[in-house]
C-alpha cells in the first residue's frame, strides 16, 4: 500500500525531522502514529493527518503506528474501530503489525498512577466536579489547593485501590495530579488523572470502573510505544507540558517531542465531531457514510477516490496558522483525478422521449463510442441506437433564445456519437401543455462525419435509446451548508436544503446495467457519479453524483467558495 504520495514535500515539522537525523538526535529514529479515538468515524481533517504521519515515516525510513486511544468508553465502540480501520486502508496506508490500544496500557496506567501517589506527586481528591472547577481560578488568578490535597500516600494509594474495586459512586472520588495550583499554565494546576466511571469497555467490558483520563494515557502511550515524534494539532500546545511531565515522572530518558500544526478547516462543513454526531443523531443525514458527510466513509460512499484525498492534503500543506480551506480545492482534486481515470458514459437524468420518424421501426443499430476520448487505451464500448430515444429535457426549448445550441423548432443538433437529427415536431399534453414528446428526423449520411452540404451544426447532446435503457435512480448530491462557515450556536439552521435531490426514472445506456458498486463514470455534460455501494441491486443502479464537471458555487460565491 501507499505510504505517501509526495515524498519530496517539505513543511516545518519535516524541517525540525531533519535537523534532528542531521545532530543524530533520537539515534535517527523517526517514529510516529496517528492516534484516533474510536468514537466516531474519520474525517477529511484526519485524513490530513493520515497523510502527515504516514508520509513522514515513508519520507524518512521510519514507522507509523495506529492506536485507538479509547480511554474513553462512553460512546467508543467496535463498529467504530473497525470503521477506522478500513478508512485509513482505504487511503492506501498501513501500519503492519503496529496497531495498538490505549485499553492495552490500563494496568501499566494504573501502576503508574500508584507510582506517583506513592512519590507524592497524586492524591485522591473528594471535591465534587463543580467545586474542583471552582477552585481551579482563571488565567488572571491562581487556584485553591483541594482540602483533601494533603492527604498521605498511604491513604490516598488505599482510596485509590477501592475506587479501582468500585466501593464508590460515580464522581465521589477523582484521582489528581500535584503540580502546582499557582502554575501559569491552568492545565497544570492539578490536572484529574482518573475518574470513577460505570460505563462498560468494548474491549474490556467491566473490568475497570476507572478509567484514565486522555492527557494522563495519550502521552504515556506514546512513550511506552517509543515514539519520537507526537504530532497533533493546535488545540494540544497548552497540554505539551503537562505531556512532558507526566513521562519525565514516569518514564526516564528519551521522550516523544510533540508538534503541533493548524486543524484542518473546510468551508461549506463542520469538522467537529461533536457536530458529526449531533447531524447523525438528529437525523439531519443518513450516516456516517452519508455522501454529504465530510467523513472518509461518506466521501468513500459517494465516489472520492483515495488518490484525490491524498492530493489534497498535499495541496494545502502544514501550517501553523488556523485557515479556511475552500471546499472547491477538494472539489477540483476531486474532478483532476476522475478526468484521468473515469470511463465516459451517457445517462439522461430528466428524460424527454424522442421519436426519429425515418428511421426503422425495428432496427436496432450498434454504435461504437470510446470510452475516454483523450485515452485510446481504455478501449471502446457498444452503445445501440434505435428509433426511439431519450434526450434531456432541457436539451430541447420550443422557444430558445439566439445563443441556444441544442434542439429547437427549425433546429438540429448532433447525438453524441450517432447522427444529426432535425427537429420536426412536438406532442403536449392537452391537460397541462407539458410537452411529453418530440419527433424528428435523421440524415444517416452524418454518422462518421459532418452534413455533406457543409451545413454547420454547432451544438452536441447526450441520449439514450429508449429499448435498452437502464431504468436507475440518481443522488444528486451538493454541499452540506449553504454558507461558508456554519454559526456555532444553531449550525443546522445553515443546512443546505438542496445538499440531495433525488430523481426516479433517469435512463442510463444498456452497457451500464450490472455495473458494479463503487464504479465511477463521467456522464457526459453532466458530471461524475459512481454506483452506491449500498443502495445498488443488479440491473438496478443507484448512482451518486461525486462533482459537477464544473464548480457551479463559483458564480454565487465569487471564487467557488
Amino acid at each position: 500500500m501507499s505510504q505517501g504520495t509526495n515524498p519530496a514535500a517539505s513543511d516545518f515539522i519535516r524541517d525540525i525531522i531533519e535537523d534532528d537525523l542531521r545532530t543524530g538526535k533520537n539515534d535517527g529514529v523517526v517514529a510516529v502514529r496517528f492516534p484516533p479515538e474510536p468514537n466516531g468515524y474519520i474525517h477529511i481533517g484526519h485524513a490530513k493527518a493520515v497523510c502527515l504521519n504516514f508520509g513522514i515515516a515513508a519520507q524518512y525510513g521510519g514507522t507509523c503506528n495506529l492506536r485507538m486511544d479509547d480511554t474513553d468508553p462512553a460512546g467508543e465502540s467496535l463498529e467504530f474501530v473497525q470503521s477506522i480501520i478500513d478508512d485509513i486502508h482505504w487511503l492506501g496506508f498501513d501500519w503492519q503489525d503496529r496497531l495498538y490500544y490505549a485499553s492495552d496500557y490500563f494496568e501499566r496506567l494504573y501502576q503508574f498512577a500508584v507510582e506517583l501517589i506513592e512519590a507524592g506527586k497524586a492524591y485522591v481528591d473528594s471535591m465534587s466536579a463543580d467545586e474542583i472547577r471552582e477552585c481551579r481560578g482563571s488565567f488572571t488568578e491562581p487556584g485553591r489547593e483541594s482540602p483533601y490535597r494533603n492527604r498521605t500516600a498511604a491513604e490516598n494509594k488505599d482510596l485509590f485501590a477501592r475506587m479501582r474495586a468500585g466501593e464508590f459512586a460515580d464522581g465521589e472520588h477523582v484521582l489528581r495530579a500535584k503540580i502546582d495550583m499557582a502554575a501559569p499554565n491552568v492545565v497544570m494546576r492539578d490536572p484529574i488523572m482518573y475518574r470513577i466511571k460505570r460505563e462498560p469497555h468494548y474491549r474490556t467490558g467491566v473490568d475497570w470502573v476507572i478509567y484514565p483520563m486522555y492527557d494522563f494515557a495519550h502521552c504515556l502511550s506514546d512513550a511506552l510505544e517509543g515514539i519520537t515524534y507526537s504530532i497533533c494539532t493546535l488545540e494540544f500546545e497548552n497540554n505539551r507540558p503537562l505531556y512532558d511531565w507526566f513521562v519525565a515522572q514516569l518514564i526516564p530518558g528519551r521522550r516523544p517531542r510533540q508538534i503541533e500544526f493548524a486543524r484542518l478547516n473546510v468551508s461549506y462543513t463542520v469538522l467537529s465531531k461533536r457536530r458529526l454526531i449531533e447531524l447523525v443523531e438528529k437525523g439531519c443525514v443518513s450516516g456516517w457514510d452519508d455522501p454529504r458527510m465530510p467523513t472518509v466513509a461518506g466521501m468513500r460512499r459517494r465516489g472520492y477516490t483515495p488518490e484525490a484525498i491524498r492530493n489534497f492534503a498535499a495541496a494545502i500543506g502544514v501550517a501553523k496558522n488556523e485557515n479556511l480551506v475552500d471546499m472547491a480545492l477538494l472539489e477540483h482534486c476531486v474532478r483532476d483525478d476522475l478526468n484521468e481515470r473515469a470511463p465516459r458514459a451517457m445517462a439522461v437524468l430528466r428524460p424527454l422521449r424522442v421519436v426519429i420518424d425515418n428511421y426503422p421501426d425495428d432496427k436496432v443499430e450498434e454504435l461504437t463510442a470510446p470510452n475516454h476520448p483523450q485515452k485510446p487505451e481504455l478501449g471502446t464500448r457498444i452503445v445501440p441506437f434505435a428509433k426511439t430515444l431519450y434526450i434531456e429535457a432541457d436539451d430541447f426549448m420550443e422557444d430558445p433564445p439566439k445563443k441556444y445550441h441544442r434542439l429547437g423548432p427549425g433546429r438540429e443538433v448532433r447525438l453524441r456519437n450517432a447522427y444529426v437529427i432535425r427537429f420536426e415536431r412536438m406532442v403536449k399534453n392537452e391537460r397541462t401543455g407539458a410537452i411529453e414528446e418530440i419527433h424528428c428526423t435523421y440524415d444517416p449520411a452524418t454518422r462518421s462525419g459532418p452534413p455533406t452540404d457543409g451545413r454547420k451544426v454547432p451544438g452536441v447532446i447526450h441520449w439514450v435509446a429508449a429499448a435498452r435503457a437502464v431504468p436507475a435512480e440518481a443522488r444528486l448530491y451538493d454541499r452540506l451548508f449553504r454558507v461558508p462557515e456554519p454559526r456555532d450556536d444553531d449550525f443546522t439552521r445553515d443546512l443546505n436544503p438542496d445538499s440531495l435531490v433525488t430523481l426516479t426514472g433517469c435512463q442510463l445506456e444498456a452497457g451500464l446495467r450490472d455495473a458494479a458498486p463503487g464504479t465511477r463514470y463521467q456522464f457526459e455534460r453532466l458530471g461524475y457519479f459512481c454506483v452506491d455501494a449500498r443502495d445498488s441491486q443488479p440491473g438496478k443502479p443507484v448512482l451518486n453524483r461525486i462533482v459537477p464537471l464544473r464548480d457551479s458555487w463559483a458564480k454565487i460565491a465569487g471564487s467557488g467558495g
